[in-house]
């Protein structure tokens, strides 16, 4: 299984350096994605890998998964976000979805026929699937929908959306067309990070969507939204290790030719520290990338936890070194002509999405509460049987 990672690994990565690495600048700097991506990753079956082999998808482990967003994240965020959302999209119709939906959609999002992306944040409510404010109102065959969603990755591109929506019996989620009369989409420009990635607002303005396009039962949206999440958090975290390690990548290589001060940058001693502090990151926050993907793969409970424990670390490493990354490029650094300016605002990007760094910190204390919550009514259980 190592073997086979560790080889799956270097064909990830010589894809991505190949096909996504050298227009990751374009990218960034036209605020949109070249036009051979999609096809290129749709080629290569990794737009939706985890889904059966019967559904177009290559049956792949999520630790597989874990290093292709790892490699993908290393060169171009913009495109691990694509990979990140179109994946929630699947993913959630693979687990919720009827098998009438399945065949309608799996197939074609896995080949890149058709784009899929997750609406879940609001204007007023950010991630807080429990402060969102679009309705979903049941009608004779369907719902009308009405509201905003913000933020959208790849949303000017998309051609089905994953909609989470307060409905009347509890939250709904919906799988909305972009061409659904009613819908209307504004591209979102000039944002700090993943510059590539294609955001965009969308406004629903009494939008019918057909019942047949419901995932799962009213009243179960939010853990439609919750499990897709999980996904996208593994992901990101994935893609922070790859940021990790493209700085790690351009520190080593300018401190190799660049000499200030009579001597090589690797030769002093504070940059030494800096390149110590991104590899240590960068294994570390890899090892609890691969911990929270064996887990999934075993179907363990408490991946939930050693996920959002990885894309804390991860996403928080990501910023440390791309914050040294500048740092040894020095006013480099802060130019468009060397990539760890486009790192650092990638990485802090990273510890925003799928949920913030406090929020992931909250999380995470809450559950170490809750576990010694459990292991004391444990002890005091067992301490009551007679002996």
């Amino acid at each position: 299984m190592v073997g086979d990672l560790l080889q799956r690994q270097v064909e990830f990565r010589e894809f991505a350096s190949e096909r996504i690495g050298p227009y990751a600048a374009e990218h960034d700097r036209e605020q949109r994605l070249g036009s051979h991506i999609v096809g290129d990753l749709a080629g290569r079956g990794y737009l939706a890998p985890f889904l059966p082999l019967e559904r177009g998808g290559q049956a792949m482990s999520w630790t597989l998964l874990g290093a292709l967003h790892e490699e993908i994240g290393r060169v171009c965020s913009s495109v691990r976000s694509l990979l990140t959302v179109h994946a929630m999209t699947a993913f959630a119709i693979q687990r919720w979805g009827n098998n009438e939906q399945r065949e309608r959609w799996l197939l074609p999002l896995a080949c890149g026929e058709v784009l899929g992306a997750l609406a879940l944040s609001e204007p007023n409510a950010g991630s807080d699937i429990t402060g969102i404010e679009a309705t979903a109102v049941h009608v004779d065959g369907g719902f009308v929908v009405n509201g905003c969603k913000k933020w959208m990755t790849i949303g000017q591109i998309a051609g089905l959306f994953l909609v989470l929506l307060k409905g009347e019996g509890g939250s709904v989620t919906l799988l909305i067309e972009r061409d659904r009369p009613g819908l209307t989409i504004d591209p979102i420009h000039d944002v700090l990070g993943t510059r590539g990635s294609m955001l965009a607002t969308l406004k629903f303005r009494d939008c019918f969507v057909p019942r047949e396009n419901l995932i799962a039962r009213p009243g179960f949206g939010n853990s439609v939204a919750l499990s897709a999440l999980s996904l996208g958090r593994y992901s990101v975290a994935c893609g922070s290790v790859g940021i990790i390690q493209a700085c790690m990548d351009a520190s080593l290589e300018y401190a190799r030719k660049i000499s200030r001060f009579g001597a090589e940058l690797r030769e002093h001693q504070l940059i030494q520290q800096m390149v110590a502090d991104m590899v240590t990151d960068a294994s570390a926050s890899r090892l609890l990338c691969r911990e929270a993907g064996r887990m999934r793969d075993e179907q363990d409970p408490a991946e939930i936890r050693q996920t959002f424990i990885a894309k804390y670390h991860a996403a928080s490493a990501a910023m440390r070194a791309a914050n040294s990354a500048v740092q040894i490029h020095g006013a480099n650094g802060c130019s468009s002509e060397y990539p760890v300016q486009r790192y650092m605002r990638d990485a802090k990007v990273m510890e925003i999405i799928e949920g913030s760094t406090q929020i992931q910190q909250i999380t995470i204390a809450l559950l170490a509460f809750q576990e010694l919550g459990q292991a004391k009514s444990a002890q005091e259980t067992l301490s009551k049987k007679p002996v």
